[in-house]
């Protein structure tokens, strides 16, 4: 797993408190023993005499002031020392309160290549936010409704890829709407051992969380956008009313009244007046649920209503002084601990710390919230990726690269595998032909003039899978594991394919190229300049808008 700039030590402040007790204890000390340089100890004889003078003779007694200042200097370090004691102790309670499960429980061979690090060091953070539907209390069963579910498998009904930049400049971040269809990969449940086996058809992508815990999620994840993935929080219904209420509530905007309530008895039953309102506790989790009342009353809305939301608790937590409140700091700590769920590397308060001071340095105007390009099943009723613009926002986060498309990183560079090639006479290569699109059949016998083309390069082992038609917008290399990333990488340099082409996926068991269909003719690939610019379909909203508002369905105003 890629380290991020997190740590795990004791925080500062327990080793300052027992520095400063350690201190007052050897001061306490000086004053029971000091006796200035060159005088007499009261009733001794001379500075290093025998014996004690007995009160009330003629022999001086400890003066008042020198016992006040000992006995101050005791407590004073006793009440240090205590302060320290119940500091590492209610740290240490904080820590317990911190639910863990494993980061990723899916095959090791499907995990994501780790995040490269940029010319200074420096390396992204990829984290998981995932909200639940467990009814698996009484609380979240009362919030939740849907009585028949209580304590069945959870699902992941919110999902969002939060990407922090390497160099801490700017913060992208994906939803995943919760219908969306997709193949969940294999996983295995860390606490019973059993085995979830690869889903053979589209399932839900919600789905997951209930086939293990949050690591098969972010399994589920990394497979669709080959995106790795650090870390990952989870919280339930009530984590999220204890947390709004912790926070004092989150500014919200509608266009007209809205009542979340149907005939039926569907609907999250928000109730708001026109305007903004400071949501909180139960108010906020229904702003967070509402579909019915929202827009065209999808899941895409509720989408869009959960960024405003975010966009909007971010800019309250920093602006509100009043945090720097010890108490309501202590409040805050108590609740967000009790109410999350998180991976093994974020299981401790000074962790969390950490992360949220690298979240921090990102300033509001660089945050920029996304959903998932989408279209409609074929019943209307769920998603799907869409393939070109879903596979392009996946890349620029994969690539560092800005959605607010205010930065100069460009998707060019190059990323040199730490595993050498073969000669190229030993790298076996299978070629594909992919030529086929939604607008023009397949170009025959292209697999067979590439491979051809290999084999005059030197690549003897290069054949055509004459077998298989596929449909790739851009020629891509594939290879199955990291051995053979270097094998890849030759392959593709050969051929004048760029690097960001050569592509890690365990559908193939061997170096694989798929001439795609953006090279239909000729023996010479010349790469389309990328475009890096946020599709438009994945409908971008800025973290410092404060004007964003939800349009309200006139079936439910009232």
């Amino acid at each position: 797993m890629v380290r991020s700039s997190v740590r795990g030590e004791v925080p500062p402040v327990e080793a300052l408190d027992v520095a400063e007790a350690h201190d007052a204890v050897e001061a306490a000390d000086d004053v029971m023993s000091h006796t200035p340089r060159g005088q007499d100890v009261p009733g001794g004889g001379g500075r290093h005499g025998g014996g004690r003078r007995e009160a009330g003779g003629n022999g001086a007694r400890r003066p008042r002031g020198r016992r006040v200042l000992r006995w101050t200097a005791v407590v004073l370090a006793v009440a240090i020392l205590g302060t320290a004691c119940a500091g590492y102790l209610y740290y240490q309670h904080l820590n317990a309160n911190l639910k863990k499960e494993p980061l990723n429980i899916g095959d090791a061979k499907d995990r994501a290549a780790e995040s490269k690090a940029n010319a200074a060091g420096q390396k992204p953070l990829n984290i998981l936010l995932i909200g639940s539907d467990a009814r698996n209390t009484t609380e979240n069963q009362k919030l939740g409704g849907a009585k028949d579910t209580f304590n069945t498998a959870p699902r992941a009904d919110v999902q969002m890829l939060v990407h922090v930049s390497a160099d801490r400049t700017d913060m992208s971040v994906i939803s995943m709407p919760r219908d969306t269809l997709l193949q969940i990969p294999k996983c295995t449940d860390p606490d019973t051992g059993k085995v979830y086996a690869a889903s053979t058809s589209l399932a839900m992508t919600n789905d997951s969380l209930g086939r293990g815990g949050p690591g098969c999620t972010v399994a589920t994840w990394e497979k669709l956008t080959d995106i790795h993935i650090d870390h990952f929080m989870m919280v339930d219904f009530s984590g999220v009313v204890s947390m709004a209420d912790a926070i004092g509530g989150v500014p919200v905007c509608v266009d007209a009244d809205i009542y979340s309530h149907t005939s039926s008895g569907h609907g999250s039953g928000l109730r708001l007046k026109k305007g903004i309102t400071s949501v909180k506790g139960k108010q906020a989790l229904q702003w967070l649920r509402t579909r019915y009342g929202f827009e065209d009353g999808s899941d895409i809305a509720r989408t869009k209503a959960q960024h405003m939301y975010m966009n909007s608790m971010v800019r309250r937590l920093r602006a509100n002084a009043t945090l720097g409140n010890p108490d309501k700091l202590r409040k805050l700590a108590e609740t967000a601990t009790q109410a999350l769920t998180v991976d093994e590397g974020l299981g401790t308060v000074a962790k969390l710390y950490d992360l949220s001071s690298e979240l921090k340095k990102v300033p509001t105007e660089r945050i920029t919230m996304t959903t998932m390009p989408w279209v409609y099943s074929s019943d209307g009723n769920r998603v799907l990726p869409r393939a070109t613009d879903a596979a392009k926002l996946f890349r620029l986060v994969r690539e560092d690269i800005a959605l607010d498309g205010k930065d100069k990183k460009k998707s060019t560079k190059t990323r040199t595998s730490t595993d050498p090639a073969a000669a190229d006479d030993r790298i076996a290569v299978q070629v594909q032909n992919g030529t086929q699109s939604g607008t023009e059949a397949a170009v025959t016998g292209r697999a067979g003039t590439i491979a051809q083309l290999l084999v005059g390069k030197g690549f003897d082992q290069a054949v055509a899978d004459t077998s298989t038609l596929l449909s790739e917008d851009k020629t891509v290399v594939r290879y199955p594991s990291a051995d053979l990333e270097g094998d890849a990488q030759r392959v593709a340099k050969a051929l004048g394919v760029p690097s960001g082409l050569v592509k890690k996926s365990t559908d193939v068991s061997g170096v694989t190229l798929v001439v795609g269909a953006d090279w239909r003719s000729g023996t010479k690939y010349t790469a389309a300049e990328e475009d890096d610019r946020t599709p438009e379909s994945a409908s971008a909203l800025n973290g410092a808008d404060t004007k964003a508002c939800m349009h309200v369905d006139p079936d439910y105003t009232w």
